[in-house]
């Protein structure tokens, strides 16, 4: 794995060209198929990788790392070639402005900074980065092509498992499956009318001259993004409310929406910068809020709800079937991990409110009411109910076959794609300069 590991991070974050200098060192120091890597090639990559990771290791050392990752890139992209893999413009271009729209959020949308890094400008960054992109997925695929189908089987897990000892088993955290009942108390008309009043009143502002994002900070009920007065930072299309997305690359530079309405609530929404397909905005939400009558009387009903499931002796699926309003009704009540899709949670996975109430049941147990927000951000009442707790252990085949199975589905993708480099580089012409045959490359190279 260590392999793979490397090349995925050298692919990733090395190839990015970060820091990137003229380079006056010159020679072939190897060649895959019609493919030639240059002396200077080597040492742009050595120069962005020690850059990228601050390496304190042996030169040599990484010399020979990082000149391996690009043999084995580029004999992966001449078997693209070999195999007539292309990739759409449409996809390159979405994977170089979702990678450019992740520089400027790490550094505040500050352009100046990235040019700085990387030493050149804007323009020439997304040109460099551009090739990388092409590279990268045209490598995705090849590896899809290679081990995209196979599987394994329970024998195979099972002697994966006998395998390793069980000392050397990871540590897995407490996990817990839980699901819930839901009720969304309703909002009134009038509260609805009131907060689009409410934002028309601020932007009516925000055009007489105040600050947008001093009302953001004052006003929104985004936690996320109130303190930095609204601001979203740079976002792709895709990545947002298709209602809110519509209404926000439609703004010129500065201007304000009208109220927009979404899932979360009511927004207005104000232009800062827009960079081709990326845009920078910020806005305010108001998210209605029901009234303390409705929020009584959702606390009472799901009391009511809570007392027919223990008389009745109800099962969850069958109790969120017949009341709960949340999307988990279509799923037995049951709550999935957005992290993983599974059904099992971690302490990190859990916000602080929904662990502390999980934490004191015991399984097969319903709590009382608490209040919640969905995902939605809106305001709402639940039960939770703890269908299954597993306390920390060493993993093993019984409690953890999900998690042994997908390692060693894993270990045998590995494998598939070990034996195929080996049988690749006897048929490809590939030669490594003997100055690097001191190299303890993991794959046998040919060198003369």
């Amino acid at each position: 794995m260590k392999r793979l590991l490397s090349i995925f991070l050298i692919a990733i974050f090395v190839t990015t060209g970060f820091a990137q200098r003229g380079t006056n060192i010159d020679g072939i120091v190897a060649v895959i198929g019609k493919t030639i890597i240059m002396r200077s090639d080597l040492e742009k990559h050595y120069k962005d990788y020690t850059s990228q990771f601050r390496t304190v290791e042996d030169p040599d050392e990484i010399y020979c790392s990082v000149l391996e990752n690009l043999v084995y890139t580029k004999l992966m992209v001449n078997q693209a070639e070999l195999d007539s893999i292309d990739i759409s413009d449409e996809e390159v271009d979405y994977r170089l402005n979702s990678r450019i729209s992740y520089f400027l959020q790490q550094t505040g949308g500050d352009v100046k900074y990235i040019e700085n890094y990387f030493n050149k400008p804007m323009s020439e960054i997304k040109k460099d980065m551009r090739e990388m992109m092409y590279e990268q997925a045209l490598i995705e695929q090849v590896q899809s092509n290679i081990t995209g189908n196979i599987t394994i089987t329970p024998s195979e897990v099972n002697l994966f498992a006998s395998k390793i000892s069980p000392d050397s088993m990871p540590i897995v955290s407490t996990s817990y499956q839980f699901g819930e009942i839901v009720k969304i108390p309703p909002v009134s008309d009038e509260e609805i009318n009131d907060v689009k009043e409410r934002l028309t009143n601020y932007r009516e502002r925000v055009l007489r001259g105040e600050k947008f994002g001093a009302l953001a900070r004052l006003y929104s009920d985004d936690p996320g993004s109130a303190s930095k007065g609204g601001d979203l930072g740079f976002v792709e299309r895709g990545t947002l409310y298709p209602e809110f997305e519509a209404a926000a690359f439609n703004l010129k530079s500065g201007e304000i929406s009208q109220v927009v309405k979404t899932q979360a609530g009511y927004h207005i929404i104000q232009m800062i910068e827009r960079r081709g397909e990326s845009i920078r905005i910020a806005h305010i939400l108001i998210q209605p809020k029901p009234s303390t009558d409705e929020q009584v009387k959702a606390i009472n009903y799901l009391d009511s709800v809570r007392k027919i499931i223990v008389d009745e002796k109800l099962s969850l699926e069958e109790a969120a079937k017949r009341f709960s309003e949340g999307s988990t009704k279509m799923n037995g009540g049951m709550v999935v991990n957005p992290y993983n899709s599974s059904l099992s949670f971690d302490r990190q996975s859990m916000n602080d409110a929904t662990f502390a109430t999980i934490n004191k049941l015991i399984p097969g147990e319903f709590s009382e009411c608490v209040p919640f927000v969905n995902d939605d951000g809106v305001m709402a009442y639940r039960l939770l109910y703890l269908k299954e707790k597993v306390s920390e252990h060493r993993a093993n085949i019984f409690e953890d076959y999900d998690l042994i199975k997908n390692a060693a589905l894993e270990q045998k993708k590995y494998e598939a794609m070990e034996k195929w480099i080996v049988e690749k580089v006897k048929v490809t012409n590939i030669k490594i300069s003997e100055q690097y045959k001191y190299c303890p490359f993991v794959t046998k190279w040919q060198i003369p």
